[in-house]
């Protein structure tokens, strides 16, 4: 018997020195550690020896065990380490610039409303906001707009419930802040504001204005012209040109469309101005002594101006965009060049 064990040691050094990979290494375990394997055919035979050489034999295969559990053990550290791959050593110039990480970036829409604030600001102009969901006093009665106004139909409106409904504009915000607060008011009011238009190119359900007002004494539409006018030259460019056609707005008397010349064409005709060199921005006129008469102001002391844009338009008009529908498509292809 102890012939066969010493065989069994020699068989397994011989095997351990012809091992190369961690594959080999599990079945040369198996082969002598396994349930089935060598040691334990081998324990397996102790009952059948004479009973005062039982107790011997099996110290001698518990001690073969443990001795091809080590150099078992010691075969796997071995082919683990050389199973390991090289590691290709580069060279790094540590003078080149770094790679910067991809940063967000302001929307362009939240971009065109913070440049319109600073410019308006500079001409001492507050910020001042509003609920976008409003009640029909301060979204139509309240600012000279009649029952029977198309305005107020459901085609022009969201209405939640009789006469709460989502503001069609925020000149609800002018109101708000003349019911709270005398005059002097200087502020423009941003957010958004929803009509139920069909989305298209030019149109939105959803979109974002700016209004403007300024009331106090002795206040004429020569100064609304030269707020806007300095405004213009401010965000578009000392070189665009800007005049003012006659309207019609149910809260202010008189009113004005306001027109720029066209940046895309510089005023020589496209597609964007339908070839006339101009384009619509926004609508201003002399706040209506209605409205004071709403907030109880006295339009015999006071007189005021107001104008309203549209945030989607002045940035389409700055940018060259011809689509308001890639504002809210969150394509990065597009919002990455603002």
């Amino acid at each position: 018997m102890e012939e066969k064990l010493e065989e069994i040691k020699r068989n397994l050094h011989e095997e351990i020195r012809s091992i190369d990979a961690q594959k080999n290494a599990e079945h040369l375990r198996i082969k002598y550690l396994g349930r089935k394997g060598i040691i334990s055919d081998l324990m397996k035979l102790i009952p059948t020896l004479p009973i005062d050489s039982r107790a011997d034999f099996g110290q001698q295969v518990n001690s073969l065990k443990r001795e091809i559990t080590d150099s078992i053990e010691a075969l796997f550290k071995t082919v683990s380490v050389q199973a390991v791959p090289k590691v290709k050593v580069e060279l790094f110039d540590i003078t080149l610039p770094g790679k910067l990480p991809f940063v967000g970036r302001n929307h362009p829409l939240t971009q065109t409303i913070a440049d319109i604030k600073e410019v308006f600001a500079s001409l001492g102009f507050d910020v001042a906001y509003g609920p976008e969901v409003e009640l029909e006093y301060y979204n139509f009665e309240a600012l000279n707009i009649p029952a029977d106004h198309p305005s107020r139909t459901d085609f022009d409106t969201f209405y939640i419930k009789n006469d709460v409904l989502l503001r069609s504009q925020t000149s609800t915000v002018q109101i708000r802040v003349m019911e709270k607060q005398k005059p002097p008011i200087r502020i423009i009011a941003p957010g958004r504001v929803y009509r139920p238009d069909t989305v298209d190119a030019r149109h939105s359900f959803m979109f974002h204005q700016v209004e403007g007002l300024l009331v106090d004494e002795n206040v004429s539409f020569a100064d609304l012209k030269g707020v806007l006018y300095q405004f213009i030259k401010a965000y578009f460019g000392q070189n665009v040109q800007m005049r003012l056609r006659p309207s019609f707005f149910p809260f202010t008397e008189p009113s004005a469309e306001v027109d720029i010349s066209c940046s895309l064409c510089e005023g020589r005709g496209c597609s964007v101005c339908s070839y006339s060199g101009w384009v619509e921005i926004l609508g201003a006129g002399m706040v209506d002594p209605n409205v004071f008469k709403a907030v109880h102001y006295d339009a015999e002391k006071y007189t005021g101006f107001a104008f309203g844009m549209g945030v989607e338009r002045i940035t389409m008009l700055k940018y060259g965009i011809n689509d308001i529908r890639l504002f809210y498509e969150n394509d990065l292809r597009f919002l990455s060049q603002f």
